[in-house]
């Protein structure tokens, strides 16, 4: 490739990032639209389901992905995201009720899946065959941090200003455009040799990842733990995670091998992915709701506090990028986002019902700062460590774990949550409250929201005494001096 079909071709990849992690977010600003749309009798209580049939089918497919750039090659498997996840938006815009949109989330989730994975693969190989496997895949990871910060804000205006269907479909024009760059000018090496998928494991690990989601989206929801649903889905969660461990290390071409956790940097860097993705979305939801419901402010404001998170998440991953070419290490910036994370949680633990607006921006504003270190350095970590015939399942690994994390996360921090209030009625009633009552429901609210920091917080400091384990970078041979032997 030239240079100038190099940067095409990333730009696509950027592209691409941004709209899967878009349509993760946006939904949720649109659901009352939607609802007063296409189902107002019946629909508000299906609509859990427009978000996760998207990440229910995005998690399921993550293995598959990784195996697939393995054995067909990333191109292929990348156009054929794209391609899904265009026809998912398109069906997802036209549809005419809520059970056709849940449907087309689904299709839209198994594209987006593949966008927010495969593309980092084809970044890494989009690289010359003499630099750095994962330089590149920073700027991929930094622009996915910066959406998932910026989805909920776009989706509250799409929500106040326009028809929802444009959530959708501005998808399109954008997406059909970089598919038509991607076929032209997008050339990656094709593998050397054909090898097998085992789509049992990858079956297996698609209804693992189906059920522990579904456990956590429902458990102290839908049903009470308790519950005959809940314990069901985790006797069945734990019985095919039983059955995939069982086959990754039986069968011959395994979906996710065991033999990536003898590496320690893919190892430590799986755990702490997972562990951040449970610490980011808890530093997200929760100063949303706490913005709505303790200080008034509707959704599609509440979603520009999240701003300044994604600003910090694109310039210091701008900078790392240049301290990375310079030399710094992957694992210095790793320990560094892990400990200034920790700050900022330990900083948004201490948020009251009168705490200045400006001072949660800047704490918003250091939680960007320090995730936008490990979104940026920790798949450049695992691609740099990873053998590379298993470059794919080690990327799409990166994620599969983000996603485990974020679910359990979702999970831990909202059953703790919701113990923890003690204040009038619940914390979904807290808004509709007047007088007295609503100013005990606050305080209780706030309360338990800083303890749930707390528990962020000490997650991190779990991340960053992993970071402290990863292997310093080995130092670089010097060239051997050649002699020269006298004729």
């Amino acid at each position: 490739m030239t240079e100038t079909q190099r940067k095409i071709s990333f730009l696509v990849c950027l592209v691409t990032i941004v709209l899967a992690v878009l349509d993760m977010q946006i939904v949720s600003a649109a659901t009352v639209p939607i609802v007063r749309d296409l189902d107002p009798g019946h629909g508000i209580d299906k609509i859990p389901w427009l978000v996760s049939a998207f990440s229910l089918a995005s998690a399921a497919m993550l293995p598959l992905y990784g195996r697939l750039c393995d054995v067909l090659g990333a191109k292929r498997v990348f156009l054929g995201a794209l391609g899904t996840f265009l026809a998912g938006s398109a069906l997802c815009g036209a549809a005419q009720s809520i059970g056709q949109l849940i449907a087309s989330r689904a299709v839209q989730g198994i594209g987006a899946g593949g966008l927010m994975s495969v593309t980092m693969v084809v970044i890494a190989q989009l690289k010359g065959p003499e630099e750095k496997k994962g330089k590149g895949a920073g700027t991929g990871g930094m622009v996915a941090g910066g959406g998932m910060a910026v989805g909920p804000w776009l989706g509250g205006v799409l929500a106040d200003h326009a028809s929802w269907r444009w959530a959708f479909y501005m998808n399109l024009p954008l997406g059909l455009a970089a598919l038509a760059a991607a076929v032209v000018v997008l050339k990656l090496p094709q593998q050397a040799r054909s090898r097998s998928i085992d789509f049992t494991g990858a079956a297996l690990a698609a209804a693992f990842s189906t059920t522990l989601l579904l456990v956590t989206e429902w458990g102290g929801k839908q049903y009470a733990w308790s519950s005959p649903q809940i314990m069901g889905l985790a006797l069945a969660c734990a019985g095919t995670l039983a059955l995939f461990l069982r086959r990754q290390f039986t069968t011959a071409e395994p979906i996710l091998p065991p033999t990536l956790f003898r590496v320690p940097e893919l190892r430590l860097g799986f755990a702490i992915q997972g562990l951040m993705g449970a610490a980011m979305v808890g530093a997200m939801y929760y100063v949303l709701v706490y913005l709505q419901v303790a200080r008034g402010i509707t959704s599609s404001s509440a979603g520009l506090f999240l701003l300044p998170m994604a600003l910090g998440i694109a310039v210091v991953g701008v900078g790392t990028g240049h301290l990375a070419e310079r030399g710094w290490s992957e694992r210095t910036f790793v320990i560094s986002g892990s400990a200034v994370s920790l700050a900022a949680f330990l900083l948004l633990a201490t948020t009251t019902g009168n705490t200045s607006l400006w001072q949660l921006r800047a704490e918003l504003l250091l939680v960007g700062i320090g995730f936008g270190q490990l979104l940026g350095q920790l798949v450049q970590l695992v691609q740099n460590a990873a053998p590379r015939e298993q470059l794919g399942v080690a990327t799409t690994g990166v994620r599969f774990f983000q996603t485990l994390g974020t679910a359990l996360g979702v999970a831990l921090f909202g059953s703790l949550l919701t113990r923890l209030y003690d204040g009038p009625g619940d914390v979904g009633a807290l808004a509709s409250l007047r007088g007295a009552a609503h100013t005990a429901g606050v305080e209780a609210y706030v309360s338990a929201m800083d303890t749930v920091y707390l528990c962020g917080a000490g997650v991190m400091a779990l991340c960053l005494l992993l970071a402290l384990r990863l292997p310093r970078p080995r130092p670089a041979l010097a060239e051997p001096v050649r002699e020269t032997v006298p004729a």
